[in-house]
């Protein structure tokens, strides 16, 4: 099977979609948890939906759902390996009176409860990219703002509406919504964007490069763009996608990143005003201790 599975890293940038409140204990009123059926051979599709007091999450892995509940990314999280390759579906239903943005929380519940993880906090230095202004000014314009953005939606979530965010990747390349008229897709050596913050950006660039993405530069708008990148960078941006996903690459592929520079990419970025440095930074990580593979019964 020849799945594109960058695509199921890049469904994480909804995290921004439950904000940042933490309530002491919020849990789901209900939630059952399946495995995964095992996608068809051209196509692969993940996605979160919240429609009203009902939760669906598809096609997640255990580390996805990590990155979710502490919002966090996957290079902050250390643990064993299968914690990419186990999958599962879970549908949940938010008791009265919750709001959307306690789900992080929820999901920390679950994950404790269901499959009794343990972890603890540290910190470590990473070699990152710090996604900065270039000295000649910013190139882009903001997005317009229409009744999709004009309540706070775009890729940084708010909004009063449903939530839905997904993501779908196969051969022909990655395509990611995360609603509210945000998207991007990564196709034919180009990298288009609507409605995209800064925050959404770095999040995303860290999925096709070989190290983190830190946004530095204290933009807040949503903008359209276009990254034109060559064939050998293209072809290295979706190997590396890949492999943070936990796919298992032949050893020919991993051979093709050797020599890659991403030379076109750095270009692109700065055809829009922006600049990709590299710097070391501190991080926050998360030390899984203990967690089962299976949940509890449902």
């Amino acid at each position: 099977m020849k799945v594109n599975r960058g695509a199921i890293l890049a469904i994480l940038a909804c995290g921004a979609v439950f904000g940042q409140t933490a309530p002491a204990r919020p849990e789901f009123e209900v939630a059952s948890i399946k495995p995964s059926a095992r996608p068809g051979a051209e196509q692969v599709h993940v996605g979160v939906q919240i429609d009203g007091a009902q939760v669906h999450f598809s096609y997640l892995s255990l580390m996805d759902y990590i990155q979710m509940a502490y919002r966090v990314k996957a290079h902050q999280v250390v643990g064993p390996d299968w914690l990419a390759s186990e999958r599962f579906e879970i549908a949940a239903t938010l008791p009265a009176g919750a709001a959307r943005e306690q789900v992080a929380d929820m999901m920390q519940a679950l994950l404790t409860d269901r499959f009794q993880l343990k972890m603890h906090r540290d910190s470590k230095e990473f070699p990152v990219y710090a996604l900065v202004v270039g000295k000649g000014g910013l190139k882009m314009k903001e997005s317009p703002v229409d009744a999709d953005t004009a309540d706070g939606s775009g890729a940084n979530g708010g909004g009063r509406g449903a939530v839905n965010v997904s993501a779908t990747g196969g051969r022909g390349g990655v395509s990611v919504n995360l609603g509210n008229g945000s998207y991007y897709s990564f196709a034919n050596n180009r990298f288009e964007a609507k409605k995209f913050t800064m925050a959404a950006l770095a999040d995303s660039l860290t999925r096709y490069l070989d190290r983190p993405v830190v946004d530095l530069t204290e933009l807040k708008g949503n903008y359209d763009f276009v990254l034109e990148v060559s064939p050998e960078d293209y072809r290295a941006m979706l190997i590396r996608s890949a492999i943070a996903a936990g796919v298992v690459l032949p050893p020919e592929a991993l051979r093709a990143l050797e020599g890659v520079p991403d030379n076109s990419l750095f270009t692109a970025v700065q055809a829009l005003g922006l600049k990709l440095e590299q710097r070391k930074a501190p991080l926050e990580v998360l030390m899984i201790d203990h967690m089962e593979k299976a949940p509890t019964a449902n």
